[in-house]
């Protein structure tokens, strides 16, 4: 049985293909879209933790995308308007009438606010899904915080992993 040598890459190996674009995406000089994603029911020491990350990212230049909901999305607003509002984008599932009161007057800030009122007639998890789908498809790189059973998300990552998009999920459990 003949060996190949170690600095042999097979070029039809699909794993080749994913790489490269990974090490392409990581070396990318200039400003990436990055969004920031994740559960509502976050300890406020995490919710502290990604509101630096956010607030970093955007100093760094890059446009953030999330949604507008408590927890992860209303951290990573936070931080981000902290750095710089203008690089921010908040795609909502629903109306902002549909947000919870307690969201809405930070979402009220926010200079590119996109609302999917079409989606008020949708349960909440129906529209939070085709919602992060479309915030997936107009970014470059997906940060994800979940739970092991948080569905949507878990699903909202296996997407962007689908559309090649570089997917880091942090776990809370």
């Amino acid at each position: 049985m003949s060996q190949q040598p170690l600095d042999t890459v097979t070029l039809s190996d699909p794993s080749l293909d994913t790489l490269t674009q990974e090490l392409a995406a990581i070396q990318q000089t200039g400003s990436k879209r990055i969004a920031l994603l994740g559960s509502r029911h976050v300890p406020i020491m995490h919710q502290q933790l990604i509101e630096m990350m956010s607030y970093a990212l955007v100093l760094g230049g890059n446009r953030l995308l999330t949604s507008g909901a408590i927890g992860t999305n209303s951290a990573a607003i936070k931080g981000a308007m902290r750095a710089d509002s203008n690089l921010l984008t908040v795609i909502l599932p629903q109306s902002l009438s549909r947000q919870p009161k307690e969201s809405r007057s930070q979402l009220e800030n926010v200079i590119h606010l996109i609302e999917n009122s079409k989606n008020d007639n949708l349960s909440l998890g129906e529209a939070s899904a085709m919602c992060n789908s479309e915030i997936v498809a107009r970014c470059d790189q997906l940060i994800c915080f979940a739970f092991h059973d948080s569905n949507t998300l878990l699903k909202t990552c296996h997407e962007a992993e689908d559309l090649r998009k570089i997917v880091t999920l942090f776990y809370f459990d």
